[in-house]
């Protein structure tokens, strides 16, 4: 493709890509396309099928076709179905709670506390409850990290204590007094029926009552973390995915200066 058939359909995209009406993009501009999967209680069959492409159907979606069915056993079928939403937004409206601090690397983190602050963090964190996930949370506090991005106890400025999975809120509320905490990190993964919402609430209640809340920066993260909702459950910020160390640490590093200037 020469470049300038190539800046002559770039110019096109963008003159009929209206952000008020803003719908997915699947092959062209503005066709709504859209990729739905989900699971049946049923067995694999032409029946399920049709139950299937009815379903996306009630959704909302037309044009709707079963891109790909299979048997996870004799009595559930995974099903992936592709259609057409006429449904848009206007996303120039959309205003949503953003963490506004400038992302530093592992080096400019370091720099930061030692020259803004004078002593290093203490950083402590887990998957609390009944989640047994480790992945998310050694992700931010292990030494090797993730992708490339390396984790906490990497950091010369910050002493990092993972506490691994499955650590009771009141365990790591009391792990947090003894090790004199001033970040909290906590991982949730496990989501159905929101029972990392219940559980998020709880840590919250437990050092409010222990009179820490105010003392340590408390931070979550996990798939369905969002910063609106962390903030909703009393947390200071919540990190979701495509977040590493860095991110939250620069986080919690200016907003312990920010505390500091109050």
């Amino acid at each position: 493709m020469s470049g300038g058939l190539y800046s002559t359909e770039v110019k096109n995209y963008c003159k009929d890509l209206d952000l008020t009406h803003l719908k997915p993009y699947g092959d062209t501009m503005n066709d709504g396309k859209v990729q739905l999967s989900f699971t049946l209680p049923v067995k694999d069959d032409d029946r399920s099928m049709e139950a299937a492409k009815q379903l996306a159907q009630k959704m909302g979606l037309s044009d709707v076709q079963v891109v790909h069915h299979e048997a996870l056993d004799a009595e559930f079928t995974f099903y992936v179905v592709y259609g057409s939403t006429s449904h848009s937004v206007d996303i120039t409206t959309i205003k949503v709670n953003v963490i506004d601090s400038q992302v530093l690397d592992m080096h400019g983190v370091d720099q930061f506390v030692s020259e803004k602050i004078g002593r290093k963090l203490v950083v402590v964190g887990a998957s609390t409850g009944t989640d047994a996930h480790t992945v998310g949370i050694d992700a931010i506090m292990n030494m090797k990290g993730y992708a490339g991005h390396y984790g906490l106890e990497r950091y010369g400025q910050i002493e990092a204590y993972n506490l691994g999975s499955q650590v009771a809120n009141e365990e790591f509320v009391k792990k947090a007094q003894e090790l004199k905490a001033d970040v909290l990190l906590v991982s949730q993964t496990v989501t159905q029926k929101d029972v990392h919402v219940k559980n998020l609430v709880e840590l919250v209640e437990l050092l409010e009552a222990s009179h820490l809340r105010d003392k340590v920066i408390l931070i979550a993260g996990g798939p369905r973390i969002t910063n609106d909702l962390a903030k909703e459950l009393g947390y200071d910020a919540g990190f979701g995915p495509g977040k590493f160390a860095e991110h939250v640490a620069s986080f919690f590093v200016e907003e312990f200066i920010r505390r500091k200037m109050k």
